[in-house]
C-alpha cells in the first residue's frame, strides 16, 4: 500500500510535460474536484474513497468544503496529511470502523 501511495504522490505532483519544468506550468487550481478524484481513482480506488471520506469529514467537522488545491496539498506535502493517508489505507483494508474513528480526527486548518 505504501508503494501505491508513493506512486500516487508522484503522479499527482508531476503534471509537467517532458522537457518542461514544473515552475513553468500554469497553476492547476482550475482542476475540478471530480477530475482530481478521478485521477486518484486511476491510481487506486482506495485513494479516492479515502479522499472522499476525508472531504466529507472535513466538511462536517470544519463546516466547509476543502478546495482542490487544499486536497492536493494534503496528498502531496511531505508524506501526506497523516489522517488522509490513514483513511486511504483503511479504505484499502475496507475497515469501516477505523474510517469512522479517523473521521473524528480530521484537522480543521486553513481558511474558514
Amino acid at each position: 500500500m505504501r508503494l501505491t501511495i508513493l506512486a500516487l504522490l508522484l503522479l499527482l505532483t508531476s503534471f509537467a510535460a517532458p522537457g518542461q519544468s514544473t515552475a513553468a506550468q500554469p497553476p492547476t487550481e482550475d482542476l475540478p474536484l471530480d477530475a482530481y478524484l478521478a485521477l486518484l481513482e486511476r491510481i487506486a480506488p482506495a485513494a479516492r474513497n479515502g479522499a472522499e471520506t476525508f472531504l466529507a469529514a472535513s466538511r462536517q467537522r470544519c463546516g466547509r468544503q476543502l478546495t482542490v488545491q487544499e486536497l492536493r496539498q494534503a496528498v502531496a506535502d511531505g508524506a501526506g496529511e497523516p489522517v488522509l493517508m490513514a483513511m486511504m489505507r483503511a479504505s484499502a483494508q475496507r475497515d469501516a470502523a477505523l474510517l469512522q474513528r479517523l473521521s473524528n480526527s480530521v484537522p480543521c486548518t486553513g481558511r474558514r
